[in-house]
Protein backbone atom coordinates (compact mmCIF):
# COMPACT_ATOMS: atom_id res chain seq x y z
CA UNK A 1 0.00 0.00 0.00
CA UNK A 2 1.06 3.74 -0.48
CA UNK A 3 2.17 5.94 2.48
CA UNK A 4 -0.19 6.86 4.86
CA UNK A 5 0.07 9.82 6.93
CA UNK A 6 -2.47 11.18 9.00
CA UNK A 7 -3.84 14.31 8.75
CA UNK A 8 -3.42 14.79 12.52
CA UNK A 9 0.36 14.19 12.50
CA UNK A 10 2.88 16.51 12.77
CA UNK A 11 6.20 15.22 10.16
CA UNK A 12 8.86 17.51 9.17
CA UNK A 13 9.60 18.21 5.79
CA UNK A 14 13.19 17.06 6.21
CA UNK A 15 12.03 13.21 7.05
CA UNK A 16 13.06 10.68 4.99
CA UNK A 17 10.50 7.88 4.28
CA UNK A 18 10.73 4.34 3.12
CA UNK A 19 7.86 3.26 0.99
CA UNK A 20 4.93 1.51 2.66
CA UNK A 21 5.46 3.80 5.69
CA UNK A 22 2.30 4.50 8.27
CA UNK A 23 2.34 7.26 10.49
CA UNK A 24 -0.71 7.29 12.26
CA UNK A 25 -2.47 10.04 14.40
CA UNK A 26 -0.96 12.61 16.57
CA UNK A 27 2.45 11.43 15.78
CA UNK A 28 5.74 13.60 15.65
CA UNK A 29 8.68 12.67 13.24
CA UNK A 30 11.16 15.42 14.34
CA UNK A 31 13.62 16.62 11.75
CA UNK A 32 16.58 14.59 11.05
CA UNK A 33 14.88 11.21 11.29
CA UNK A 34 14.82 8.37 8.46
CA UNK A 35 12.17 5.29 8.51
CA UNK A 36 12.09 2.51 7.30
CA UNK A 37 10.22 0.90 4.48
CA UNK A 38 6.54 -0.25 5.77
CA UNK A 39 7.39 1.04 9.43
CA UNK A 40 4.52 1.74 11.92
CA UNK A 41 4.19 4.22 14.24
CA UNK A 42 0.84 4.04 15.85
CA UNK A 43 -0.95 6.13 17.25
CA UNK A 44 0.58 9.30 19.49
CA UNK A 45 4.23 7.98 18.57
CA UNK A 46 7.13 9.68 18.08
CA UNK A 47 10.57 9.38 16.59
CA UNK A 48 12.76 12.71 16.89
CA UNK A 49 16.87 13.65 16.29
CA UNK A 50 19.45 11.91 14.25
CA UNK A 51 17.41 8.58 14.25
CA UNK A 52 17.05 6.31 11.86
CA UNK A 53 14.84 3.64 12.19
CA UNK A 54 15.12 0.04 10.13
CA UNK A 55 12.51 -1.56 7.84
CA UNK A 56 9.44 -3.30 9.04
CA UNK A 57 9.63 -1.68 12.66
CA UNK A 58 6.61 -1.06 14.94
CA UNK A 59 6.38 1.84 17.28
CA UNK A 60 2.94 1.77 19.71
CA UNK A 61 1.70 5.26 20.94
CA UNK A 62 3.56 7.06 23.23
CA UNK A 63 6.40 5.48 22.89
CA UNK A 64 9.37 7.65 21.98
CA UNK A 65 12.62 7.16 19.91
CA UNK A 66 15.65 9.22 19.83
CA UNK A 67 15.16 11.67 22.52
CA UNK A 68 17.89 13.53 23.76
CA UNK A 69 20.91 11.99 26.31
CA UNK A 70 20.21 12.19 29.75
CA UNK A 71 23.51 12.00 30.33
CA UNK A 72 24.82 15.24 32.13
CA UNK A 73 27.72 15.07 30.20
CA UNK A 74 25.68 15.85 26.91
CA UNK A 75 28.05 18.95 25.03
CA UNK A 76 25.74 19.37 22.40
CA UNK A 77 26.12 18.20 18.64
CA UNK A 78 24.19 15.71 16.89
CA UNK A 79 24.27 12.35 18.32
CA UNK A 80 21.82 9.70 17.61
CA UNK A 81 20.15 6.23 17.36
CA UNK A 82 20.27 3.55 14.96
CA UNK A 83 17.84 0.55 14.69
CA UNK A 84 17.55 -2.33 12.54
CA UNK A 85 14.59 -3.75 11.27
CA UNK A 86 11.61 -5.70 12.17
CA UNK A 87 11.62 -4.23 15.58
CA UNK A 88 8.78 -3.68 18.31
CA UNK A 89 8.67 -1.01 20.45
CA UNK A 90 5.33 -1.16 22.95
CA UNK A 91 3.81 1.35 24.36
CA UNK A 92 5.69 4.26 26.40
CA UNK A 93 9.37 2.60 25.37
CA UNK A 94 11.71 5.37 25.30
CA UNK A 95 15.20 4.89 23.33
CA UNK A 96 17.86 8.33 23.67
CA UNK A 97 20.38 9.09 21.99
CA UNK A 98 24.15 8.75 22.63
CA UNK A 99 25.84 11.41 24.74
CA UNK A 100 29.04 12.74 22.64
CA UNK A 101 28.72 13.84 19.05
CA UNK A 102 28.75 11.38 16.16
CA UNK A 103 28.07 8.62 18.58
CA UNK A 104 24.89 6.58 18.46
CA UNK A 105 22.76 4.27 20.26
CA UNK A 106 22.42 1.16 18.35
CA UNK A 107 20.04 -1.78 17.91
CA UNK A 108 20.23 -4.37 16.14
CA UNK A 109 17.14 -6.67 14.36
CA UNK A 110 14.01 -8.78 15.12
CA UNK A 111 13.91 -7.51 18.71
CA UNK A 112 10.92 -7.03 20.62
CA UNK A 113 10.65 -4.57 23.38
CA UNK A 114 7.72 -4.49 25.54
CA UNK A 115 5.62 -1.40 27.80
CA UNK A 116 7.74 1.23 29.55
CA UNK A 117 10.98 -0.18 29.61
CA UNK A 118 14.11 2.40 28.38
CA UNK A 119 17.66 2.29 26.76
CA UNK A 120 19.37 5.10 27.84
CA UNK A 121 22.35 6.76 25.82
CA UNK A 122 25.02 4.87 24.09
CA UNK A 123 23.96 1.40 24.75
CA UNK A 124 24.29 -1.26 21.88
CA UNK A 125 21.67 -3.78 21.76
CA UNK A 126 21.92 -7.09 19.52
CA UNK A 127 18.93 -8.82 17.33
CA UNK A 128 16.70 -11.33 18.71
CA UNK A 129 16.47 -9.70 22.14
CA UNK A 130 12.95 -9.98 24.03
CA UNK A 131 12.56 -7.58 27.12
CA UNK A 132 9.73 -7.65 29.15
CA UNK A 133 8.00 -4.91 30.75
CA UNK A 134 9.64 -2.16 32.64
CA UNK A 135 13.07 -3.43 31.69
CA UNK A 136 15.18 -0.51 32.33
CA UNK A 137 18.89 -0.64 30.80
CA UNK A 138 21.51 2.10 32.00
CA UNK A 139 23.95 4.09 29.86
CA UNK A 140 26.83 2.17 27.70
CA UNK A 141 24.70 -1.18 28.26
CA UNK A 142 25.78 -4.20 25.85
CA UNK A 143 23.42 -6.91 25.62
CA UNK A 144 24.30 -9.54 22.93
CA UNK A 145 21.92 -11.27 20.44
CA UNK A 146 19.07 -13.73 21.59
CA UNK A 147 18.64 -12.68 25.36
CA UNK A 148 15.68 -12.12 27.33
CA UNK A 149 15.17 -9.96 30.07
CA UNK A 150 12.43 -10.42 32.54
CA UNK A 151 10.03 -7.70 33.69
CA UNK A 152 11.51 -4.95 36.06
CA UNK A 153 14.86 -6.00 35.25
CA UNK A 154 17.38 -3.58 35.51
CA UNK A 155 21.04 -3.20 34.50
CA UNK A 156 23.60 -0.43 35.89
CA UNK A 157 25.62 1.07 33.29
CA UNK A 158 28.38 -0.24 31.67
CA UNK A 159 27.15 -3.60 32.37
CA UNK A 160 27.22 -6.36 29.40
CA UNK A 161 24.67 -9.72 28.73
CA UNK A 162 26.12 -12.14 27.03
CA UNK A 163 24.73 -13.90 23.78
CA UNK A 164 21.47 -16.43 24.98
CA UNK A 165 21.69 -15.39 28.65
CA UNK A 166 18.39 -14.89 30.54
CA UNK A 167 17.94 -11.49 32.95
CA UNK A 168 15.11 -12.90 35.56
CA UNK A 169 12.68 -10.39 36.40
CA UNK A 170 13.31 -7.73 39.19
CA UNK A 171 16.43 -9.33 39.38
CA UNK A 172 18.86 -5.57 39.22
CA UNK A 173 22.25 -6.75 37.34
CA UNK A 174 25.53 -4.81 38.86
CA UNK A 175 28.11 -7.37 36.65
CA UNK A 176 28.56 -8.80 33.60
CA UNK A 177 25.89 -11.84 32.58
CA UNK A 178 28.11 -14.23 30.61
CA UNK A 179 26.29 -16.15 27.75
CA UNK A 180 24.35 -18.74 28.20
CA UNK A 181 23.47 -18.66 32.02
CA UNK A 182 20.65 -17.08 33.84
CA UNK A 183 20.43 -14.71 36.64
CA UNK A 184 18.43 -13.75 39.65
CA UNK A 185 18.65 -11.59 42.16
CA UNK A 186 18.92 -7.92 43.70
CA UNK A 187 22.07 -8.00 43.09
CA UNK A 188 22.30 -10.38 40.50
CA UNK A 189 23.96 -14.31 40.78
CA UNK A 190 24.19 -16.84 38.08
CA UNK A 191 21.72 -19.57 39.09
CA UNK A 192 21.65 -21.84 36.02
CA UNK A 193 22.61 -22.60 32.23
CA UNK A 194 19.64 -21.49 29.90
CA UNK A 195 18.84 -25.06 28.41
CA UNK A 196 15.19 -24.16 27.86
CA UNK A 197 16.51 -21.18 25.59
CA UNK A 198 19.28 -23.36 24.36
CA UNK A 199 16.54 -26.26 22.95
CA UNK A 200 14.23 -23.61 21.92
CA UNK A 201 17.24 -22.14 19.15
CA UNK A 202 17.81 -25.42 18.14
CA UNK A 203 21.25 -25.66 20.21
CA UNK A 204 22.41 -29.43 19.85
CA UNK A 205 22.70 -32.01 22.74
CA UNK A 206 26.25 -31.88 22.13
CA UNK A 207 26.24 -27.89 22.27
CA UNK A 208 24.07 -27.99 25.31
CA UNK A 209 26.50 -30.59 27.27
CA UNK A 210 29.41 -28.09 26.16
CA UNK A 211 27.61 -25.38 27.80
CA UNK A 212 26.71 -27.49 30.89
CA UNK A 213 30.62 -28.27 31.48
CA UNK A 214 31.48 -24.51 31.66
CA UNK A 215 28.71 -23.49 33.97
CA UNK A 216 29.89 -26.49 36.26
CA UNK A 217 33.96 -25.26 36.07
CA UNK A 218 33.01 -21.66 36.22
CA UNK A 219 30.28 -22.01 39.11
CA UNK A 220 30.08 -25.07 40.96
CA UNK A 221 33.73 -26.52 41.10
CA UNK A 222 34.55 -24.41 43.97
CA UNK A 223 37.49 -22.48 41.34
CA UNK A 224 38.23 -19.04 42.09
CA UNK A 225 37.52 -16.75 38.89
CA UNK A 226 41.36 -17.18 37.41
CA UNK A 227 41.55 -20.76 37.85
CA UNK A 228 38.27 -21.37 36.38
CA UNK A 229 38.96 -19.64 33.28
CA UNK A 230 42.11 -21.04 32.97
CA UNK A 231 41.06 -24.35 32.99
CA UNK A 232 38.24 -23.38 30.43
CA UNK A 233 41.47 -22.38 28.28
CA UNK A 234 42.80 -25.63 29.00
CA UNK A 235 39.89 -27.91 28.45
CA UNK A 236 39.59 -30.26 25.30
CA UNK A 237 36.68 -28.05 24.17
CA UNK A 238 38.42 -25.19 24.58
CA UNK A 239 38.19 -24.33 20.47
CA UNK A 240 34.42 -25.05 20.33
CA UNK A 241 32.57 -22.08 19.99
CA UNK A 242 30.89 -22.44 23.43
CA UNK A 243 33.95 -22.19 25.03
CA UNK A 244 35.49 -19.64 23.14
CA UNK A 245 32.76 -17.68 23.29
CA UNK A 246 32.96 -17.83 26.71
CA UNK A 247 36.78 -17.10 26.99
CA UNK A 248 35.93 -14.41 24.44
CA UNK A 249 33.82 -12.65 27.40
CA UNK A 250 35.27 -12.62 30.05
CA UNK A 251 38.94 -11.73 28.31
CA UNK A 252 36.91 -8.41 27.87
CA UNK A 253 34.66 -7.98 30.65
CA UNK A 254 35.50 -4.42 32.98
CA UNK A 255 33.28 -5.18 35.35
CA UNK A 256 33.92 -8.60 36.34
CA UNK A 257 31.55 -11.34 35.60
CA UNK A 258 28.34 -12.47 38.07
CA UNK A 259 29.40 -14.59 40.82
CA UNK A 260 27.57 -17.40 42.21
CA UNK A 261 24.59 -17.78 44.94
Amino acid sequence: MPTLIHPTAIVDPSVCLGVDVEIGPLCYVGAGVSLGDRTRLHHHASVEGNTVLGADCEVYPYACLGGKTQDLKFKGGTPGVRIGDRNVFREYFTVHAATNDGDFTRVGNDNSFLAYGHIAHDCVIGSHVVASNCVMLAGHVTVEDHVVIGGYGGVHQFCRIGAHAMLSATAKLVHDLPPYFIADGAPAVVRAYNKVGLERRGHSTEQIERVRRIYRILYREGLNRSQALEKLAAHENAATPEFARMLDFARKSERGLAPAP
